[in-house]
C-alpha cells in the first residue's frame, strides 16, 4: 500500500515521467464546436495547432468532470493508503473544485486530499513530481503533503508569449490589453502570483524575452530544479536549457511540451520556465 498522486493534464508532465512515478493524469477537455476532445488522449499539441490554423470558431476548454475524478479516486483507492490530488490554480481553472466535488461523490477506500498548486503548466508539474517522489520513497501522507506545500512555497514560474491573441480569444485577457500589445508589437512576460497569471513586463523581441527567463533562473535563490515547457518552439527551449546548464546540473533540468488544453490559451510561441529553490 502507498500514497497515490493525481494531477490534471494542465501539469504538462511528460507521459514517461508520469508512468515512472506512478502519477495519474486526469485530462482537461477541449471543445471544437460540438466536438469534445480529451487533452492528451484524443488530441496532441501538433494536432491542436493544425486545427487552429483553419478553424473558423476558436476552441474552448473546460475542467474535467467531477465524475472523472471520482472514477480515478475509486480505482486508485483499491491499492492506496491515501490519495493526494494536486491541480491547476483555483483562480485559473475550475479543475480544483471539480476534484473536490469528485472526492465528495466518490466512494474510495481511502482518504482523498485535494491540493491547489496556485500555478499552471510546469509550475504545477514541479509540485506534482515532488509529491510523487516523496510518495515513491515511502513517505507517509503527512510527509507527502508537507513536501507538496514546501514545493509550492519554493517554486515560481515565468513565461514569454509570442502574442496575446490566443489569451484574448480564450477569454483570459481583456481586448484593451491585447490591443496595446499588438500595436506596440511587444512580447508579454507573465508569472503566477497568488494563484493568478499576471503580466509583469514586456519586451520588444522574443530573444529578449528568453533572456529574461534565463535571468529569472540565474537570480532565483538557491535554485535546485528547473522545468521548461514550450508550445511550438523546441529550439528556443533547448537553447534556454543549454544556458541554464551553467547554473545547475543538466540532470535537474527538464524540457516538456505544453499540452493542447493550455496551448489553446497560450498559443504558438509560448515558452515557460519554472524554478524551485531549496
Amino acid at each position: 500500500m502507498a500514497i497515490k498522486v493525481v494531477t490534471d493534464s494542465g501539469s504538462d508532465i511528460p507521459s514517461e515521467v508520469a508512468n515512472e512515478l506512478g502519477i495519474s493524469v486526469v485530462p482537461l477537455y477541449i471543445y471544437f464546436g460540438n466536438t469534445v476532445l480529451k487533452d492528451g488522449v484524443d488530441i496532441e499539441p501538433d494536432e491542436l495547432y493544425r486545427r487552429l490554423a483553419g478553424c473558423p470558431i476558436y476552441p474552448t476548454t473546460t475542467q474535467p468532470l467531477p465524475a472523472d475524478f471520482a472514477s480515478t479516486y475509486n480505482d486508485l483507492s483499491k491499492d492506496a493508503d491515501a490519495i493526494v490530488s494536486i491541480h491547476l490554480s483555483n483562480k485559473m481553472s475550475g479543475t480544483y473544485n471539480a476534484a473536490l466535488q469528485g472526492a465528495e461523490i466518490a466512494n474510495p477506500k481511502c482518504g482523498v486530499h485535494v491540493v491547489d498548486s496556485f500555478s499552471v503548466s510546469v509550475g504545477l508539474g514541479i509540485v506534482t513530481v515532488a509529491a510523487a517522489r516523496a510518495a515513491r520513497a515511502g513517505g507517509t501522507l503527512t510527509e507527502v503533503l508537507e513536501e507538496t506545500q514546501k514545493t509550492i512555497s519554493q517554486s515560481q514560474i515565468r513565461g514569454v508569449l509570442d502574442t496575446l491573441g490566443c489569451l484574448l480569444k480564450g477569454g483570459r485577457i481583456t481586448r484593451a490589453r491585447a490591443l496595446v500589445g499588438t500595436l506596440l508589437n511587444v512580447k508579454p512576460i507573465l508569472t503566477a502570483r497568488d494563484g493568478e497569471i499576471i503580466q509583469i513586463g514586456m519586451t520588444r523581441s522574443y530573444n529578449r524575452g528568453i533572456e529574461q527567463l534565463f535571468d529569472f533562473v540565474k537570480k532565483f535563490p538557491n535554485v535546485q530544479e528547473v522545468a521548461i515547457s514550450h508550445s511550438t518552439v523546441p529550439e528556443e527551449a533547448r537553447m534556454l536549457k543549454d544556458r541554464i546548464v551553467s547554473i545547475i546540473d543538466e540532470k535537474r533540468i527538464q524540457i516538456c511540451r505544453i499540452g493542447a488544453a493550455l496551448g489553446v490559451h497560450g498559443g504558438p510561441g509560448t515558452l515557460l520556465v519554472a524554478a524551485r529553490g531549496g
